[in-house]
């Protein structure tokens, strides 16, 4: 197990490289610099080039990636053009916030997710599994704005007025206010992602009853429960195992619709105020972050595996 984790986290050190380089190149193939951010579109051409030079940004792009390279292992990010702070600082906090509604999130969608999954592939063909499954289509289809402005409508609504609108309190101010502010985006999101888990962990739950080995297990009078819990869940989860590690880099950095809808500080939001300003040292982290996290949450879902079915780790 430890060779394989050793040998995943080698592809892993390649693959965040890759994406650097892919990340880095992007950004600066946009017209303009840093620079002219700066000084501003009025500024002298002997300006420009004066900050450039200061800046390094007149040297060849080969020497400034490995320059930025080097910063970013040594942990000196930058500072934002826009916000005037260090990267460091800003990624990290709107990346904290993100991991507290992903945890949210995905706690909701594991817990109600599989069991429903599980309910589902065992009364298959059903009225059950039918009524599951066209909940989770429907869950899937509603578009997340539209989910949010419900939520917002129907439980933040002044008739009812259960949780606040909008916004994000620190968790230092009560873990009863903090948490009233992440019910609500948490809970569109588990909507949405709800569907993807069910879905999947019906459909190899299905297949994974009918194997040659689950026949031999009834045979031998094992009990339907052990079946289910001991032989078959234990297979079936992994393709559900590779959804949640997408859903997560997901919720870490795509939920852009969601953060706005609830004006929710994440890094959605960080990525499209990196945008919007051309704040290049700032947009180049917030990529490289996510990038990470989707890599990182593969690798977990690898592990995972490996743990499930040891066949894996010796492949």
């Amino acid at each position: 197990m430890a060779r394989y984790a050793l040998r995943r986290l080698a592809s892993i050190a390649l693959i965040l490289l890759l994406v650097s380089a892919i990340v880095f190149a992007a950004i600066h193939v946009l017209p303009g610099n840093a620079a002219t951010l700066i000084l501003g579109e009025y500024a002298t051409p002997e300006a420009l080039r004066t900050l450039e030079r200061e800046m390094g940004l007149d040297r060849p792009l080969l020497v400034q990636y490995a320059s930025w390279v080097a910063s970013v292992v040594t942990g000196d990010w930058g500072v934002s053009l826009a916000m005037k702070q260090p990267v460091a600082t800003v990624v990290g906090y709107r990346l904290r916030n993100s991991a507290f509604l992903a945890l949210a999130a995905l706690t909701v969608v594991v817990v109600v997710g599989v069991p429903l999954g599980t309910l589902a592939a065992l009364r298959r063909g059903r009225p059950l599994d039918l009524a599951i499954v066209t909940a989770t289509y429907v869950g899937i289809s509603i578009p997340e704005f539209v989910t949010g402005l419900v939520l917002l409508l129907v439980l933040a609504g002044p008739s009812v007025g259960w949780f606040p609108t909008s916004g994000y309190v620190e968790l230092a101010s009560g873990v009863t206010a903090w948490a009233r502010h992440l019910v609500l985006p948490a809970m569109t999101l588990t909507i949405v992602l709800l569907a993807h888990v069910v879905r999947q962990t019906r459909s190899g739950l299905a297949d994974v009853l009918t194997a040659p080995y689950i026949r031999t297990a009834r045979l031998k009078g094992a009990s339907a429960r052990r079946i289910v819990l001991r032989h078959a869940l234990r297979n079936a989860l992994l393709p559900t195992i590779t959804v949640l590690a997408l859903d997560l880099g997901y919720l870490m950095g795509g939920i852009v619709v969601v953060e706005e809808v609830f004006a929710y500080p994440g890094m959605g939001r960080l990525v499209i105020y990196a945008v919007q300003n051309r704040d290049v040292p700032l947009l180049q982290m917030c990529a490289l972050v996510v990038a990470s996290v989707y890599v990182l949450a593969n690798f977990a879902a690898d592990l995972a595996y490996a743990w499930l079915d040891p066949r894996i780790r010796y492949s």
